[in-house]
C-alpha cells in the first residue's frame, strides 16, 4: 500500500517530457522559427523579422523579472542575440562583412553560455535534462538529489553539468572564429554555402563531444543514484517488516 502511494506521488509531481521541453520551445524554438517564418513567408527584411521575433523573448524576460524576481536566462540570451542582429543589420555594402556578421549570433550565444557557467547556472542544462530524465519519476528525483548536492556523487554530477555547457560555449565560439576567418580568406561564392556547413559541423561536433564527456557520464550517475535509492528503500521496508513481525 505504501509503495503504491509513493509511486502515485512521484507520478503526480513529475512533469512530462513536453513540459520539460516547454521552456526550450518557448524561449528558443518560437523566436528562431518566427524569424525564418516572417522572413520567408512574408518576405520581411532581416531587421523587421528580427524585431518581430524578439517579442516573445522580450515579454518572457520582462515577465520573469517583474513576477518571479529572476532573469529568464534562455529568453534573455535570445533577446540579446536578436538585438545584436538588429544592430548589425544596419551594416551593408561589403559582402564579406555581411558573411562575417552572421558569426555574431554564435559568439553571443557561446559567450552567454560560458557566463552562465561562471555564474553557477549552466544554461544548457535546460535542454539536457529531459533527455536524461526521460519522463521517469525515479530518474527525475535522482537528478534533483544530484543537482542539489545531497546525493553521494553530486560533486561529480555537477562538474559534468558544467562541462556540458562549457563545451557548447567553446564550440559555438570556435564556429564564430572559423566563420569570420573564412569570410575574409575564402571566395565569397564558396563561403555562402560553407557558412551553413560550418554551423552544421559545429552542432554535430558539439553533440558528439558533449555526449562522451558529459551527457553519458551524467546518465550513468543518474542510473546509479536510482539504484542506490531503490536499495535504500528496500532496506527500509525490510526493517519495517522486521519491526512489525
Amino acid at each position: 500500500m505504501t509503495k503504491t502511494t509513493n509511486t502515485g506521488s512521484h507520478s503526480k509531481q513529475q512533469p512530462s517530457v513536453l513540459e520539460n521541453l516547454r521552456p526550450l520551445l518557448v524561449d528558443v524554438a518560437v523566436p528562431l522559427g518566427s524569424y525564418y517564418f516572417f522572413k520567408g513567408a512574408f518576405g520581411m527584411s532581416t531587421f523587421a523579422a528580427l524585431a518581430w521575433s524578439s517579442v516573445v523573448p522580450a515579454v518572457r524576460t520582462v515577465w520573469s523579472v517583474a513576477k518571479q524576481r529572476a532573469v529568464n536566462g534562455l529568453a534573455a540570451l535570445i533577446l540579446v542575440v536578436n538585438v545584436v542582429g538588429l544592430a548589425l543589420s544596419f551594416v551593408s555594402g561589403d559582402p564579406r562583412l555581411m558573411l562575417a556578421k552572421d558569426g555574431a549570433v554564435s559568439s553571443t550565444i557561446g559567450i552567454g553560455i560560458l557566463v552562465s557557467v561562471a555564474l553557477g547556472r549552466p544554461m544548457m542544462t535546460a535542454g539536457l535534462r529531459p533527455f536524461l530524465v526521460k519522463g521517469d519519476a525515479a530518474r527525475a528525483a535522482a537528478w534533483e538529489r544530484l543537482a542539489s548536492g545531497t546525493a553521494a556523487r553530486a560533486a561529480e554530477f555537477l562538474r559534468k553539468e558544467r562541462v556540458f555547457s562549457v563545451i557548447w560555449g567553446l564550440v559555438l565560439l570556435t564556429e564564430c572564429v572559423a566563420r569570420v576567418v573564412g569570410a575574409y580568406t575564402i571566395p565569397v561564392d564558396t563561403m555562402v554555402w560553407l557558412s551553413s556547413l560550418l554551423l552544421v559541423v559545429a552542432i554535430g561536433l558539439g553533440m558528439v563531444v558533449c555526449g562522451g564527456a558529459a551527457a553519458e557520464p551524467m546518465a550513468r550517475l543518474i542510473t546509479d543514484e536510482v539504484k542506490r535509492q531503490e536499495a535504500a528503500q528496500g532496506q527500509e521496508q525490510e526493517q519495517e517488516l522486521a519491526v512489525a513481525a
